[in-house]
């Protein structure tokens, strides 16, 4: 039986973006079109620059701020959250993508940036055929409810810990 999945990565640790990512290359793979918005990050990132290769096949769209822990305007941040999904709920038409990565929404979920109900409300009503991930920590339980596939991520151990910085190609 096939269906438009929701999927929810989560937790504390790495690679929540990345799975998503590598979903979504899978996908093109298989000849099924793709769009992620970025609701947070705001800079040029590996996966951005790897992912833009791709053309209209798997197409990204950063709509953040940056990191909301640096923030220094939380009204900023909001109204970027805000735009980033207006801008998701005019390009997501029946039959235009397959798959929507929905990057780090569950933090602006989490920061009250955007209003939980929108979101599940558009979960329950998007095209049945519409696969829809949904990334970062702290993930609502109503939308884990809601999912189909929930995947934690959780930190073992993190080079963050002994003061070793951000690798390029690792975490950029």
């Amino acid at each position: 039986m096939g269906k438009g999945l929701i999927i929810v990565h989560t937790g504390d640790g790495k690679g929540k973006t990345t799975a998503a990512v590598g979903l979504g290359v899978r996908a093109v793979g298989a000849g099924l079109r793709v769009l992620m918005v970025q609701f947070i990050k705001s800079r040029p990132s590996g996966e951005l620059l790897s992912l833009g290769k791709f053309g209209a096949a798997f197409e990204v769209h950063q709509m953040g701020e940056g990191f909301t822990w640096k923030s220094k305007d939380l009204e900023k941040d909001a109204a970027a959250a805000a735009s980033a999904w207006e801008f998701c709920m005019e390009k997501i038409r029946p039959g235009n993508y397959q798959i929507l990565i929905l990057d780090e929404i569950n933090i602006a979920l989490h920061h009250g940036f955007l209003p939980l109900e929108k979101v599940l409300e558009f979960l329950a009503e998007k095209d049945p055929d519409l696969h829809v991930v949904l990334t970062g920590r702290n993930a609502k339980q109503e939308v884990m409810d809601m999912a189909d596939t929930v995947t934690e991520m959780k930190e073992i151990k993190h080079h963050y810990k002994k003061k070793v910085r951000a690798q390029k190609g690792i975490e950029f």
